[in-house]
């Protein structure tokens, strides 16, 4: 059991408050068990209203996954998403982007062939995107001719990319009933599997959504990033208490596996507009001193996000993996 387990704190007698939020204890969402210890604390950075709440983070003492406990539960979390989330709004566009160097992406650590639309797989071209907020993959990927499908928990949004943009949209999360299973030849998740509640659930409902030999892709902060080291509470990749899970290499792997998929690989990007954020996040707090001005700078930023991510300490995950056939 875990000998110390903080309840968020902050002034609820405040109206705003009082009363809207249940919290849960939650069991490791890898194996199950029930034996953590804390690891850090930290504060909601952009509160949705009234006085910010402080979280813990602890992890498993068996499998080492790292996660926020307690925490708000399924019904009452929405209250902690601002109204202006800022993937929420991300404005869909139909430009089809210019062809990725695999080469170089990996050299550079940009964004991967995936997110730019190249699979390993020419076929069927059904893809569904897991939290797709404003659509603006779904856009990039109906340019290049696939046949695409977003799902998302805020009905605001789903209603928006339907409405604005003519995609297939539903509202929810996995599984989902209106979603028959093998309907996708690949299934993406970007920076959004840390938001749900039981990530295992999830990737097993995204296998059965998934044709034989389909592909899911996920991406995720990387919680042993340099980044995360550096900055602690203040690194943007920490987010609570929206992210829930706080994924490594090697847990995100594992959780994969367990899931039922091959993984094929699990690689670093480097961020440096999260770098940034994160060190002007620490620098307005008073916390991290001269290296918090200076990986404030842009151009110190982008090469520590390329150092980091040559070291193996990038500051997000992408895992690419396959249903058996």
């Amino acid at each position: 059991m875990l000998a110390h387990r903080p309840a968020p704190t902050a002034d609820t007698s405040a109206p705003s408050l009082r009363g809207r939020f249940d919290w849960e204890d939650a069991d490791c969402p890898l194996c199950g068990r029930d034996d953590a210890g804390l690891f850090c604390e930290a504060p909601d950075p952009t509160p949705a209203d009234g006085p910010g709440l402080r979280f813990a983070v602890v992890r498993c003492n068996h499998c080492g996954t790292a996660y926020t406990n307690p925490r708000p539960t399924r019904e009452t979390i929405s209250h902690f998403y601002p109204h202006d989330y800022e993937p929420h709004r991300r404005a869909a566009t139909a430009a089809a982007p210019r062809p990725a160097s695999a080469f170089w992406s990996r050299v550079f650590g940009r964004p991967c062939p995936e997110r730019r639309g190249r699979f390993p797989s020419d076929g069927a071209k059904r893809l569904l995107d897991f939290g797709c907020g404003g659509g603006g993959f779904l856009a990039r990927m109906a340019a290049l001719g696939w046949r695409v499908t977003g799902l998302d928990v805020a009905e605001d949004v789903v209603e928006a990319v339907r409405r604005e943009h003519g995609f297939d949209a539903v509202a929810g999360t996995l599984p989902h009933p209106d979603l028959p299973p093998a309907s996708f030849d690949v299934v993406t998740m970007w920076q959004s599997l840390e938001h749900v509640h039981d990530p295992l659930t999830t990737l097993r409902a995204a296998l059965r959504l998934l044709a034989p030999g389909g592909w899911l892709v996920v991406a995720v902060p990387n919680f042993e990033g340099f980044s995360a080291g550096q900055f602690g509470e203040h690194w943007i990749g920490l987010d609570l208490p929206r992210h829930l899970t706080h994924f490594t290499a090697g847990t995100l792997r594992e959780m994969l596996r367990a899931a039922g998929f091959r993984v094929r690989s699990v690689r670093g990007v480097a961020h440096a507009d999260w770098l940034r954020s994160s060190a002007r996040r620490a620098a307005a707090a008073g916390s991290g001193g001269t290296a918090a001005r200076l990986l404030s700078r842009k151009p110190v930023a982008k090469l520590t996000a390329w150092a980091s991510y040559a070291l193996g300490k990038a500051d997000a995950l992408v895992a690419v993996a396959q249903r058996p056939e």
